[in-house]
């Protein structure tokens, strides 16, 4: 792992002293007049973000009013069934000039506690409206071709994102809950053209400021883009997540997911999507043990497609398949045992308020693996009006309101 991180390092440094030599040969008259009559290069400030809430209702009826299931892992956000819940508060404040860009990114409410999982949670304690980091980073820009980019930033992994706006279904996959949220590290960012770009970077490790251990997590994405309208991600991130043990000594444990991710604009009206992952892991998972012992894998496909019928409507489904048999990740059954799921979400989007306000209404139906053996019937995936466990599937209605600004 120690050559690996070496590796990377002199790629840095290789891309860096191209793309410096790069900036040095092609300046352009103008530029070089603006620098000797004194000119300054101002820059800007930026201010957005976002407010959503939701209702969720569920056709089980459960008692406690939970979508989460047996193993509480079941939803991401949209936790929470017969209430109207307030999701997630966001503000960004950027600052930018032609050499390098800032960004403050801090949310609030009930979801900042659930997507900032490895830091401390706020003064007013868990479940509450408190304040997390959500990015906060510096992106030097050396060149047209390459930048730097240092501080806690969202994950490259995946297809979805935290932010309700970009997302087209507002119900979280399980891919997206089953793998990284964000890292603190640094990385790089080199653009071969408007076609194709490598990043490399070197980070402390999953979902946490605060690093477990002493190893460092390698990550990188190649970019192409075939033809116009289509968009290929190849990502990676390769880190030991293991806690040192009793006696303080290193772990040799080991994180790995392997994702793929490619869109296609096939029409102006008609998109396409898919996301593909496996993963896997050795010994613990920053003190959560698998139930496998070695080596324990999970993988995960969603298609995701959308069509606009007008400027201000479209409707959109999303399919996915998670597999986690052995157990490695969160998501598992009544019996604390590893277990896959199907599910299809169909969504709705309402654009009004001069496109500030969308509007989504939202179906989804998760069917999870009947556990086997015997006396398994009220040991299922989800509960009844009784509060008993007896359903292996959970269907949702909800609607949810989103405000970009």
């Amino acid at each position: 792992m120690k050559k690996t991180i070496l590796l990377v390092c002199c790629s840095f440094s290789i891309l860096l002293s191209k793309a410096q030599d790069s900036t040095t040969t092609t300046s352009k008259p103008q530029e070089v007049a603006a620098t000797e009559t004194g000119a300054e290069n101002k820059g800007k400030f930026s201010f957005s973000g976002y407010i959503d809430s939701y209702y969720s209702g569920n056709f089980n009826n459960p008692r406690s009013r939970s979508n989460l299931g047996a193993a509480g892992t079941g939803r991401v956000f949209d936790q929470r069934s017969g209430q109207i819940s307030l999701g997630l508060v966001q503000t960004k404040i950027g600052y930018s000039t032609d050499k390098v860009d800032m960004m403050l990114d801090l949310t609030f409410g009930p979801n900042a506690d659930l997507g900032n999982y490895g830091n401390v949670v706020g003064s007013l304690g868990p479940g509450s409206t408190s304040l997390a980091i959500k990015q906060a980073y510096i992106n030097w820009k050396t060149s047209d071709k390459f930048s730097i980019m240092v501080g806690q930033f969202g994950t490259h992994i995946g297809y979805e994102v935290i932010d309700a706006p970009v997302n087209y279904n507002y119900s979280l996959s399980n891919l997206f809950n089953n793998g990284p949220f964000y890292h603190t590290g640094i990385k790089g960012t080199y653009a071969f053209s408007d076609k194709a770009s490598l990043m490399l970077g070197i980070v402390n490790n999953v979902d946490s400021w605060k690093d477990n251990n002493k190893a460092k997590g390698i990550i990188g994405q190649f970019f192409f883009s075939p033809v116009s309208g289509w968009n290929v991600y190849l990502n990676g991130i390769v880190s030991n997540e293991a806690n040192p043990d009793s006696t303080g000594k290193a772990v040799k444990g080991m994180y790995s997911v392997f994702d793929l991710t490619t869109t296609y604009q096939i029409t102006e009206k008609f998109y396409l999507g898919l996301n593909a992952a496996i993963g896997s892991q050795k010994e613990d998972f920053q003190g959560y043990a698998p139930v496998k012992a070695g080596t324990s894998k999970w993988s995960g496909v969603a298609v995701y497609t959308n069509y606009a019928f007008t400027g201000k409507f479209g409707l959109g489904a999303r399919y996915e398949y998670f597999d986690n048999k052995d157990g490695a990740r969160g998501l598992r059954n009544y019996l604390g045992m590893g277990t896959s799921v199907n599910s299809i979400t169909l969504t709705g989007n309402i654009t009004a308020a001069d496109g500030n306000l969308l509007i989504k209404p939202e179906f989804r139906l998760d069917s999870y693996a009947k556990p086997s053996g015997s006396n398994t019937a009220e040991a299922q995936q989800f509960e009844d009006s009784e509060g008993k466990f007896t359903k292996s599937s959970q269907a949702t209605l909800g609607l949810a309101f989103i405000y970009k600004f």
